[in-house]
Order: structure tokens, then sequence, then C-alpha cells
């Protein structure tokens, strides 16, 4: 059947074993879209939410990409892996004598600003090559620790050697090195059995779709299912535009704020906005506030 022309985001609950270009591939062809991209990978292993960008969604695939994580993760106390999770092969065990308590107050030391060396088995490239490479090949590269921020950390469950977190982080944030840190920070080593997340920036899994339920869709329907566009920029202010300013603002021409906002809010210089066009609320794509007038950035064409 021939592809389409698709606009919008698939809040997609990826299962485990599938890597995320692999569920990017499968909806794109499930949707027949024309253009497609997801917003940052999630492991094999890992499973939830995973929003793929279809059309004219994908030139914001990069907010996602920078926006915050929750995951819900179940470490192993007493156990680390050469993968750093279930994958790998156990090459460290030791007793775990730690209680509940004391694995409280290992997870409450990781709150706020850290620091992480990334993981050998991850995508982030030395020289051009990913790390996994160098790992599969048995060498093991220097790299250099990375600034992130837990957020939010808590646990959900604790029967020793399991337990299982709610975290919130930084882009960047590395779960499974997360669990080897504080597995050594109890002396017992860890690592990770289980991993699913939750949310992606002000995008949860509410709502969230298998790629089963989308295949047992009509094929006319399937793009009914995909969250709007703006659902990308539900945090940003809005501007509307009439129909002049919204002719202009196509065209990539700045727009004076006094000739945009009439009694609306102030808009401080930088701040990033989503511009409509009244009075149909039809989305335009997102400026800047600059210098006294509204920049464009990013134009949608719908």
């Amino acid at each position: 059947m021939p592809r389409r022309d698709v606009h919008g985001v698939l809040l997609l609950d990826k299962p485990l074993g599938l890597s995320s270009n692999d569920a990017l591939v499968r909806a794109k062809r499930l949707l027949r879209a024309n253009k497609a991209g997801h917003t940052g990978t999630l492991d094999p292993l890992a499973t939830g939410l995973l929003p793929l960008c279809f059309g004219e969604a994908t030139k914001f695939s990069q907010d996602l990409l920078d926006a915050d994580k929750e995951y819900v993760a179940t470490l192993r106390l007493g156990q680390e892996t050469t993968t750093g999770d279930a994958e790998g092969e156990v090459v460290k065990a030791l007793p775990v004598t730690c209680d509940a308590a004391a694995v409280d107050m290992a997870v409450r030391a990781f709150l706020g600003p850290i620091e992480q060396v990334p993981p050998m088995y991850s995508a982030l490239k030395k020289d051009g090559k990913p790390l996994y490479a160098y790992a599969r090949a048995g060498e093991v590269v220097e790299r250099v620790a990375r600034a992130v921020t837990i957020h939010e950390i808590e646990i959900l469950s604790c029967t020793v050697p399991q337990v299982t977190l709610r975290v919130l982080c930084s882009k960047g944030t590395y779960i499974r090195t997360l669990a080897e840190d504080i597995g050594r920070h109890l002396g017992c080593g860890a690592h990770l059995t289980a991993l699913r997340r939750t949310r992606v920036g002000a995008l949860s899994l509410d709502g969230a779709l298998t790629l089963e339920q989308l295949g047992e869709c009509d094929d006319l329907a399937r793009p009914a299912l995909l969250a709007p566009v703006d659902r990308l920029l539900g945090t940003l202010p809005e501007v509307r535009l009439d129909a002049e300013g919204a002719r202009r603002f196509g065209h990539g021409q700045r727009l004076a704020l006094r000739d945009v906002l009439k009694g609306g809010q102030p808009l401080s210089n930088g701040t990033l906005v989503r511009v409509y066009r009244d009075p149909d609320a039809t989305l335009l794509g997102v400026a800047r506030i600059e210098a006294g007038a509204l920049r464009p950035e990013r134009l949608v064409k719908l």
C-alpha cells in the first residue's frame, strides 16, 4: 500500500526485547507514514514510553531528547554483571548484609546533581565508534564522567536483595549506572533487572498504545490514534495571530509584540512560545521572543 502524510505523536508502550529503531520501523509501516523519527532510544530490555514523531512532529523531537525522564527500575543487590543489567554475565557476587534502612540511606545519597561514568555497553561514541562495540570486543576505554541530576528518587518496594525505585532524572542519566553505583555505595554491588520508562517531559503512559493495539485498528483509522503535534509543546506559553499575522509568520517574518499580544500576558525576552492562527486554532509553529518581536523559529505546515 502507498505511503501517506501522517502528522502527530504516537505514545508507544514499547515491549520488552525490541529496540527503539525496530519499534519505529514497525509503527511507521503500520501507519504507512512518509516521515517518522523517535525521541531517543530505549534499551531493548526496557519497556514503557517511547514517543514516536510523524510528519511535522519530527521538527520537535529534539525537545524530548532534552527533556527529563521518569523510570521505574528494579535492582538486584549482591551481583554485578558485565553490562550492568540482567543481559550480562555475573562477574562479582557479594553477600548482602544491608537492611531496608541502609538501602534507603544509600538511595538518598544520589538525590540531586551527581556525576556518572557512562557504561561501556552504551551507544555513546568515542572516536566515532559506539562504546558497546569496544565492549563486545573485550576492550575497556576511558570515559569522562558526566554531570546529571536525579530530581526525585524513591523506594517503591524493598525486599532485599530486590529493590524497586521510581527515578525522575535529567537527560543523559544511565539508570544501569545508577543501579551499579547504589550497589557499590552499599558495598555489595547491584545490577538492573527491569526498567520501565513512565514519563518523557510532560508526556506519560496515560493513553499509550502497544504495537499490537495499533495493528488491530483499521488502517484508515490509525492516523486518528496519534496525539496532535502540539502535544509536544504543552509546556510553552501560547500566542495567537490573526489572519494577516499568521500569513506573515508563515513567511518567516518577525512580528512586533505590540501587534501580536493585544492585552495578553507579557513575555520575557528569550521565551519560546507556540503560535496558533485564530479563529481555527491551527498550529503555525514555535517562535522566540526577541528584542520586542516574535521571531519564527520552527514552522509547521499541516
